[in-house]
């Protein structure tokens, strides 16, 4: 397992997985979401994180954001099968690796929040009327099972509140895999409305090694990287969403998609040093991203 790459030039991440499985033709509204392939249909998940490699993605981010136990439980698969399936999403993001022999690939095992696991949109919400400790031993045995088949990084990811980030990095205390911690935001504030300045304080833990955003709109990045750079002295990790909007009456996505290469290539400048997508990304948005951030004269 190489070291994971910081300090040097910019990574790419991934986009949407789950955008992807979906337009490979298969149906995530299972409150599994992208983890219900990890059992049906692996080789498509493999497939999915290999087109994203090709597209000029450095790091996998595994199909794991919406796994744990209670809901593997609540689809009649016991605890070891569970964390059989775990495993294997980090063993099916290495395998998608292989496409380009001889160039390394990173594999990002994906922790959402407690709120995935609801599948009832509360990870936009956050304030679950849990305790930190609560919140910690939810995570650590998930954390633990996905440590075992040695991923490169946690995505501690789509965090929408500052006590389940601190819960997420208490969690990490023994593993011996670093992770980057991205929030959830709107504006210059949580989804639960706390300061950016005070969530980006918790990144100073010496198991994190990036922090930043996810899953928010591109137009609350650049904001986002300025208050990171001058709270933490970790690197800035940003992949939001397309910003399109999603219309929950009619089912659909609305607007067009605001993410672009220029805008990618001003996070870059403001500092961002692992730079992709969320949901509504795809394979091609990657590619015109990192097209415009390795040109040398970009």
């Amino acid at each position: 397992m190489n070291a994971f790459p910081l300090g040097g030039a910019t990574t790419i991440l991934d986009g949407g997985l789950a955008t992807e499985l979906e337009a490979r033709g298969h149906d995530l509204s299972d409150a599994l979401w992208s983890a219900r392939l990890l059992a049906d249909a692996p080789e498509e998940i493999v497939a999915a994180h290999a087109t994203f490699f090709r597209a000029g993605a450095d790091v996998a981010t595994t199909a794991s954001y919406q796994a744990s136990f209670e809901g593997f439980a609540a689809r009649g698969i016991d605890r070891g099968d569970a964390a059989a399936l775990m495993r294997r999403s980090v063993e099916l993001a290495r395998l998608a690796g292989d496409v380009e022999p001889g160039r390394h690939r990173w594999v990002a095992a994906s922790i959402g929040p407690y709120g995935a696991m609801l599948a009832d949109g509360s990870e936009y919400r956050g304030r679950y009327g849990r305790t930190r400790r609560e919140l910690r031993d939810f995570h650590r045995p998930r954390m633990e099972v996905l440590a075992e088949s040695r991923p490169d990084v946690f995505a501690l990811e789509t965090v929408p509140d500052v006590d389940e980030a601190e819960a997420l990095v208490d969690a990490l205390d023994g593993l011996d895999v670093p992770a980057w911690l991205s929030y959830t935001v709107d504006g210059d504030r949580t989804r639960a409305g706390q300061p950016l300045a005070e969530a980006f304080a918790v990144a100073e833990h010496d198991g994190v090694v990036a922090v930043g955003v996810n899953c928010s709109a591109p137009d609350d990045v650049l904001p986002a990287i300025e208050i990171a750079r001058v709270t933490t002295t970790k690197p800035v990790v940003v992949y939001p969403n397309s910003g399109e909007g999603w219309d929950a009456q009619r089912q659909a996505w609305t607007g067009e998609s605001r993410l672009s290469p220029s805008l990618a290539r001003s996070w870059r400048d403001a500092g961002a040093q692992l730079i992709g997508g969320c949901c509504r990304v795809r394979p091609d948005d990657i590619s015109a991203i990192a097209e415009a951030l390795l040109d040398p004269e970009g």
